[in-house]
């Protein structure tokens, strides 16, 4: 009996297993997008799944998918157009779920300006920002109105997207971000507006995706981590503007005007369940890219992504 107690006791004094840590870069500062990552981190879910997720804004957005490629992190985040074109380059990487299930992506225009649709941007200037990707998807947004690239001048205006709408150095940006950059122009005086990219002839899209390389993940850490953040978009659509004060709370700079106006348009966006891979929108859109020159040939859906939900 006396041994026994004192096999408890120590059973009771032994420090709890540490959790399974897991690296994770995000695309980009954080930001509305990130709504799941942050309520799961802030909610507890992370920890009731074992695990204790690192949360890493990069210096370069470029660089999060060759960091995952390289095994210098766990997961990171990107967009599925990216992710067709570097594997297509070779780069070892698969998508194993979702954070945005729907394009963000949109042309957009000054709300009150004299383009009202497609056609109206005949002999107007364009702004963009990543050559290829961007220029295939105005082909095919303006082919919808019998246009051409030809009947447009493009401008390189490298990520200012709302500032040259807003000062008129061109009549529309290709890029542009639902949530953002249309209420970044209306907070200046004067809304954008979005042309949707997949009303206008391209394929839906994951916009954002997880990506890691398949020879390197742990599936089971990462299975338990979009557990947690199935269980933290449940919580956001259940109880989206605590969801907003949860996600707010994190850091003190995430608390502005903008954010609090991209909240509403971005958390309707997040994938209801990440684990679960739509084959048919990732064959689509690798044929899409073939179509437009991107990439040489097919590959098939397997050599892109994962279905970590039917493990």
């Amino acid at each position: 009996m006396r041994s026994l107690i004192f096999t408890l006791s120590l059973m009771a004094a032994a420090p709890a297993s540490a959790a399974d840590k897991l690296s994770l870069v995000l695309d980009w500062f954080i930001n509305p997008d990130h709504g799941p990552i942050i309520v799961a981190q802030e909610m507890g879910y992370f920890s009731d799944e074992d695990l204790e997720v690192e949360i890493i804004p990069p210096a370069d957005p470029s660089v999060p998918p060759k960091l995952a490629a390289a095994g210098k992190v766990d997961l990171a985040i990107s967009y599925q157009p990216q992710l067709h074109m570097q594997v297509a380059e070779g780069l070892p990487l698969k998508r194993v779920g979702t954070l945005i299930a729907t394009p963000l992506n949109c042309l957009m225009v000054a709300d009150d300006g004299p383009i009202k649709e497609i056609a109206d941007l005949k002999g107007r200037k364009i702004g963009f920002s990543v050559a290829g990707v961007e220029e295939a998807m105005l082909t095919t947004i303006l082919g919808s109105a019998g246009l051409a690239l030809e009947d447009v001048e493009l401008i390189n205006v490298n990520f200012s997207l709302a500032p040259s709408v807003l000062s008129g150095q061109v009549d529309a940006a290709m890029g542009a971000v639902r949530g953002f950059e249309p209420n970044q122009m209306a907070i200046e005086g004067q809304p954008g507006r979005c042309f949707f990219v997949e009303e206008h002839g391209i394929p839906t899209y994951d916009e954002l995706i997880y990506v890691a390389n398949p020879e390197l993940m742990d599936a089971d850490k990462l299975s338990r981590f979009l557990r947690a953040t199935e269980k933290a978009v449940n919580f956001i659509t259940n109880h989206p503007d605590e969801g907003w004060e949860v996600f707010s709370g994190y850091a003190p700079e995430l608390q502005d005007e903008l954010n609090a106006l991209a909240w509403p348009e971005i958390w309707p966006r997040f994938a209801l369940r990440p684990a679960a891979l739509d084959v048919g929108r990732y064959a689509g859109y690798e044929a899409f890219l073939s179509e437009a020159g991107l990439i040489e040939g097919m590959r098939d859906v397997s050599d892109l992504a994962v279905d970590l939900g039917a493990q």
